[in-house]
């Protein structure tokens, strides 16, 4: 039989109290959440219960900080490239021509949209799977966002073209052409290298080659 002392330790114990995570720590894990599922499947089949699963919070929080799955995807793929965009334009805006470095404007521009698009490919597998998506759902999720953000580099494309001397009958091509170039390098560089990856840096002086000699260098 234990001693009194022990009774009264053992009645008078209290839980241990429960471990509250830091601030702004379930929205991180939501957004990475997000990012993870939404690069293995499409945006319709991803449910807000398996992304609140996979990032251990309950799906209130997901509609607390982010008010719908178009919302979090919104914040999670389609704002890192509207936000590119936007940044590259304020760099554009500022560029002096005749005091430029062509191929160092060229490479940041390449080696920042291709890391975007990795780290994001949710947004990749989205885009190409966009026919499948309403409207009504490509607006909630911004898709529309990421068109305004393609007329943006469009009119960037076409002025860079102007201050060359160079016409195109189809001015927004060469701007989505880059774009896909980009893009497709990010989303099947694993299909074209399996394990063997070329470094980052060999893939974006490529993309860069391409760009300047396919882009620059074409015949009127």
């Amino acid at each position: 039989m234990p001693p009194p002392s022990a009774k009264k330790q053992t009645a008078t114990k209290l839980p241990a109290p429960a471990l509250r995570r830091p601030r702004g720590a379930p929205r991180r894990l939501l957004l990475a959440a997000a990012r993870d599922l939404f690069a293995r499947q499409d945006y319709r089949s991803t449910t807000t219960r398996e992304i609140a699963q996979a990032a251990g919070v309950t799906e209130h929080l997901l509609f607390r900080n982010f008010g719908s799955k178009a919302g979090l995807f919104r914040e999670a793929l389609v704002l890192p490239f509207t936000g590119f965009v936007d940044e590259f334009r304020r760099t554009w805006e500022t560029v002096v021509p005749d005091e430029t470095d062509e191929e160092e404007l060229a490479r940041r521009f390449v080696g920042q949209l291709y890391d975007v698009f990795v780290e994001h490919q949710g947004l990749l597998v989205t885009l190409m799977a966009s026919g499948a998506v309403s409207e009504e759902e490509m607006a909630d999720a911004g898709i529309a966002d990421i068109r305004r953000a393609l007329t943006v580099l469009s009119r960037i494309g076409a002025e860079g073209m102007h201050i060359r001397g160079m016409r195109s009958s189809e001015p927004d091509l060469p701007a989505h052409s880059t774009v896909a170039m980009i893009a497709g390098m990010a989303a099947l560089r694993s299909t074209y290298f399996g394990a063997a990856q070329p470094p980052r840096e060999a893939i974006v002086e490529e993309l860069v080659q391409a760009l300047l000699h396919g882009f620059l260098h074409r015949h009127d």
